[in-house]
């Protein structure tokens, strides 16, 4: 949100509300624990040792009152503390009063770091179990840190303040931007890799970046609403790529810059039973087409080889995109709304 309306007054009723929600042991502990992480009813009852009815006839208070916010994963809801409108402010406000020492929130932090280590513990599980498919792979393509320091060198140059990363997966691109960037969001089709994502992100401190569970053809965000899309790994997985990279240009806002990384066409076919890949790789051309058919003018193309390739390794395209509309003078995304 920009500086000017960020310090607006609020209303003796916006204010009024918030500080009525606010204004009890637990819910005041909720707000607490949510400005921490995003947390389901169950993690909360774990942390609280309360009963479930009761934290959520809580959780309805405050999200009725904008302290927290709410969205669903497959059949798990999700919550955290509000970070824009009124109540995001309020919540703020009340959490710098705070003593982070006080006995009780000390305790409340204590059951949260268990829960955290029971999700990183499930992480581990689910890498573990998918562990050695990762790996062909890797050993195939150049290093992932020469495909990361790509990626950063394709956006750089121009300030990120608002990043969109279709296909998150493990959440390795919000986490890689996060420190540069004002909010980022990260879209998955799969409740087992945004659980993967979400322990990531929490384990690297990232405070600024939301997980959505999302089909990448019908992203949960309004028009125009990022400067910049990252769709890394993900169109070998789909049926439709031009499909995909129109709606990522849909959510691009004018001027905003679009990356999409992904491997030039290949002959390994057993990537398509092991690994459930659809499409054996991208003609350079093919994607430029998709891109020039959601609306987006070519910027540039790279091509990463593996070193001492025989032939039989991945070579690793990026293509990178931007949309071609006059940026408007004093425009705010960050003003912009994300569901």
């Amino acid at each position: 949100m920009s500086d000017r309306l960020s310090r607006a007054p609020l209303s003796f009723a916006a204010v009024l509300e918030s500080l009525k929600a606010a204004g009890e042991d637990t819910r005041l502990r909720l707000v607490a624990v949510l400005g921490e992480a995003e947390l389901t009813v169950s993690d909360l009852t774990e942390i609280l040792g309360q009963s479930q009815p009761r934290i959520s006839r809580h959780l309805k208070l405050l999200a009725e009152a904008g302290l927290v916010e709410r969205h669903r994963e497959a059949s798990w809801v999700f919550y955290r503390r509000a970070a824009e409108g009124p109540g995001g402010r309020i919540a703020a406000g009340l959490l710098d009063l705070l003593d982070r020492d006080d006995p009780v929130l000390a305790g409340d932090r204590a059951r949260l770091d268990a829960v955290r280590t029971a999700r990183a513990q499930a992480a581990q599980a689910y890498f573990a179990a998918h562990a050695r498919q990762w790996d062909e792979i890797r050993r195939l393509h150049v290093p992932e840190a020469a495909v990361e320091a790509a990626v950063r060198h394709a956006l750089a140059g121009v300030p990120i303040r608002s990043l969109l990363d279709l296909g998150t997966g493990t959440g390795r691109m919000l986490e890689m931007f996060a420190p540069d960037i004002e909010r980022g969001m990260g879209v998955d089709l799969s409740p087992d890799m945004l659980g993967v994502a979400r322990t990531n992100l929490e384990h690297a401190g990232v405070r600024n970046c939301l997980l959505r569970q999302s089909d990448i053809y019908a992203v949960p965000a309004p028009r125009d609403a990022f400067d910049a899309v990252i769709v890394h790994q993900v169109l070998h997985y789909l049926d439709d790529g031009r499909r995909a990279l129109k709606e990522a240009a849909r959510v691009l806002a004018p001027g905003g810059r679009l990356l999409v990384v992904d491997f030039a066409p290949h002959a390994l076919e057993f990537l398509r039973e092991a690994q459930a890949h659809r499409h054996l790789g991208f003609a350079r051309e093919t994607v430029e087409g998709w891109l020039a058919d959601a609306g987006l003018d070519l910027v540039s193309f790279r091509s990463l080889t593996p070193e001492g390739d025989t032939g039989d390794g991945l070579t690793v395209s990026l293509w990178l995109a931007r949309d071609p509309r006059f940026v408007v003078a004093g425009a705010d995304l960050a003003d912009r709304e994300i569901a």
